[in-house]
């Protein structure tokens, strides 16, 4: 057994409560290295009365590694805990004060604890996350519902989009169009910034507590959200805290007044005057953009502005959450405070931060709920784009390895998207390919988190990157994908339909790169489904036992699926798809 490659914390990832009542463990092995892997858990004050031992279920392999989770239900909300591993004949336990063959130590000395399982300690998410569908507007982009507010040299709706030109998008486009968010079947609307700001993207806030008047007023902005919540839509809105716009005035009486401005440390100011020579600033910026001045959120009246700002919108619009833009290169302290006052005033409000990589440390229960999951796009984009990169094994590895970045209840509501405002089109990522694009799609709306729709990928635009890819909604129906857009609508249906999509466990049943093919289910105690790809250009037969008892059908138009015993035997089209779903009880794996 490969000792130095075993591995266990009793914090993060690796042992966390997942509710008020039930705590997860994992552990790590060598790649098929060790057969069985058991949790001893025991009371510390009295193990001899009130002990147990779990089997623990594998549940991800990578490269390199197997993982082992089992959940534990402690009689007393603490528990003291070791491991057994087993292969062959061998035996090793592993404790925090090493590992043994013999001669273990009494329980509990030496042994992990779990002190006390505190509710407030959790990742608490909000409930109506885990079933959420997003769809991501850019309101300068999506419609134009008032013309008489559109800014000075606006151009023709649909004209080729440049870094600075404006189309007239506002909130009363959003409200025109709600009938086709509805129809679509999304559940929650993100836009990007809507505060007053001079550029069309509104990254550059001027002011944090006035709508743009491009876009409308307070009052518009609330007759949006009162009607999307009529209509079961949640509405989130972008926060830019980590950087202003350089008109922002605050940051002006800076420039005017220099280290006497009572602002002057509400940024991070190197020298004075401040000035900006020959492309460089004197301060610190988003990037290297002199217009986005950088804010220091550790001071404590630019801390309090943002906190007041944060309050006056969820008070006064009741809106359901908050994208935070940049939100790793701002301190955690600030964070933590931001997320006190959200969820003071509502609890159920969902915080996503916009981080582009391991984003653990602020998944702990005192910052985000969600991040937006890019690592997620790119190997998503990378295995469905091409057929050199399509290597199911290697994809299955890597998708594991993202599921045990996180505790579960983190996973359920990561924020997945294949494409946003930052990024190219998802159609021309994959290549021009309505195939492709069904399998990334499947698979984004059959897996763990939380879906995301950037606008028009549902009808077919396409763009690179930016200012290409911010391109205007298309209305007229017959410059749309309609099928494209009633596939969107039919597996998102389909997800709504069954809570095992949405909340169920994951695992892939083959991912053999010699077979060329994907299979993968989603289960919980009533249902299971399981999700047939062939993300290659030659037709692919694929034979996989199925458990859980009971008959499956097309989770589509519900023809029975004829079995072998407990096989299916499945002939796939080159870059096509089938969902199978068995409603049977009794489908705990």
């Amino acid at each position: 057994m490969a000792l130095e490659c075993l591995y266990h914390s009793s914090q993060g990832r690796w042992a966390y409560a997942y509710n008020k009542d039930t705590f997860h463990l994992r552990i790590r092995s060598k790649k098929n290295n060790v057969d069985r892997v058991f949790a001893l858990i025991g009371d510390k004050y009295d193990w001899e009365q009130h002990h147990q031992e779990l089997s623990m279920r594998k549940v991800a392999t990578d490269r390199f590694f197997d993982y082992w989770e089992a959940e534990v239900v402690p009689e007393f909300k603490r528990f003291s805990y070791g491991f057994r591993l087993e292969t062959g004949q061998e035996t090793v336990w592993m404790l925090e004060s090493g590992f043994f063959t013999e001669g273990l130590p009494a329980p509990a000395g030496g042994y992990y604890e779990m002190p006390y399982l505190h509710e407030a300690d959790l990742l608490q998410v909000p409930g109506w996350a885990k079933s959420a569908v997003f769809y991501q507007i850019m309101p300068d982009r999506f419609a134009n519902g008032d013309p008489a507010n559109d800014p000075e040299g606006t151009l023709e709706w649909g004209a080729p989009p440049t870094h600075d030109s404006y189309f007239g998008g506002d909130l009363q486009g959003m409200i025109d169009h709600l009938d086709y968010i509805s129809e679509l079947g999304v559940t929650a609307l993100y836009l990007t910034p809507i505060f007053q700001a001079p550029s069309n993207h509104k990254y550059d806030t001027v002011d944090y507590g006035t709508i743009d008047a491009s876009f409308g007023d307070l009052d518009k902005l609330k007759e949006l959200v009162e009607l999307a919540h009529s209509r079961g839509l949640k509405v989130v809105l972008d926060a830019v805290f980590n950087h202003t716009s350089s008109e922002f005035a605050p940051f002006k009486d800076v420039v005017q007044h220099g280290a006497d401005s009572k602002y002057a440390d509400w940024f991070h100011i190197h020298d004075y005057p401040v000035q900006v020579v020959d492309g460089k600033a004197n301060y610190a910026t988003f990037g290297f953009f002199s217009g986005m001045p950088k804010l220091n959120t550790a001071n404590p009246e630019a801390r309090d502005y943002l906190l007041d700002i944060t309050t006056f919108w969820l008070k006064e619009v009741h809106i359901d959450g908050w994208r935070l833009d940049v939100a790793n290169e701002v301190d955690h302290v600030f964070w933590r405070d931001f997320r006190k006052v959200v969820k003071e005033i509502n609890p159920e409000a969902f915080i996503i931060g916009e981080v582009w990589s391991d984003s653990l440390s602020w998944l702990q229960g005192d910052q985000f709920d969600s991040v937006m999951n890019y690592p997620f796009s790119d190997r998503m984009l990378k295995f469905f784009g091409s057929e050199e990169e399509a290597d199911p094994g290697s994809f299955a590895d890597e998708i594991y390895g993202l599921l045990m970045r996180y505790p579960r209840q983190a996973n359920e509501v990561l924020f997945n998207l294949l494409a946003s405002h930052d990024t190219p089109r998802v159609l021309t990522r994959l290549g021009g390919d309505k195939r492709r694009l069904k399998l990334a799609i499947t698979f984004l709306f059959t897996f763990t988190g939380t879906p995301c729709i950037f606008y028009g990928d549902e009808i077919g635009i396409t763009g690179g990157d930016d200012p290409d890819c911010r391109k205007c909604m298309i209305w007229e129906e017959d410059r749309q994908d309609r099928e494209l857009l009633r596939f969107y609508q039919s597996i998102i249906a389909l997800r709504k339909e069954h809570e095992v999509l949405r909340t169920g466990q994951f695992r892939f049943l083959q991912s053999d790169p010699g077979s060329r093919g994907l299979v993968y289910e989603r289960w919980n105690e009533h249902a299971r489904f399981t999700v047939w790809m062939n993300p290659s250009t030659e037709p692919l037969t694929l034979t996989q036992a199925l458990d859980g008892g009971g008959t499956w059908q097309d989770a589509f138009s519900g023809e029975p699926v004829e079995m072998n015993g407990d096989q299916v035997r499945m002939t796939l089209a080159p870059l096509e798809y089938r969902i199978l779903y068995s409603g049977q009880a009794g489908c705990e794996a």
